[in-house]
């Protein structure tokens, strides 16, 4: 008995630093979400694929009909354009945020760049879907990811600035 007080009080003092340690900024690492960029001749080949022009070769007057209807999807996506908002330090790493507009209406939010944790791992969806419901950067902080949280929205913020 004598000896299991030592034990305990030297146990938990050994624990209690692995319980509060949290890597710098030189052991961590970051996500990055690289994903290729739409290009207009990839989201136009859908259109010209589903055209019936090689199935009849008789109906000149629907592929005469067809040619308007592919205009304004061409408008459309002339329209589309993303904007990349600023890296933004956070006390957790760097974030950063590209966001695609179609229009005036955010379409997506990408997290170019963010700290590679747990709770920014749980946050960033979250975020992202606050944002597209939102279609701003009002938007509320998650809990247990607030640094990154406050760098996302600023980010967006930024990036929402530069497209008007």
């Amino acid at each position: 008995m004598k000896r299991a007080i030592p034990v305990l009080a030297l146990s938990v003092a050994g624990l209690v630093p692995v319980w509060l340690y949290s890597p710098g900024a030189a052991h961590e690492g970051e996500l990055t979400e690289v994903a290729a960029p739409e290009t207009p001749q990839q989201t136009q080949a859908a259109p010209k694929t589903t055209g019936s022009a090689p199935k009849t070769t008789g109906s000149a007057p629907k592929a005469t009909g067809s040619a308007p209807a592919t205009q304004p999807q061409q408008q459309q996506q002339v329209q589309a354009r993303t904007v990349s908002g600023p890296a933004v330090n956070t006390s957790e790493g760097t974030v950063q945020v590209q966001v695609t507009f179609q229009g005036t209406k955010i379409t997506d939010v990408k997290a170019l760049r963010a700290p590679n944790s747990n709770p920014t791992r749980m946050a960033l969806p979250l975020l992202r879907q606050s944002a597209l419901k939102a279609q701003s950067a009002d938007i509320d902080t998650v809990s247990g990811a607030t640094a990154t949280s406050e760098g996302y929205k600023q980010s967006l913020q930024a990036a929402i600035d530069g497209a008007q």
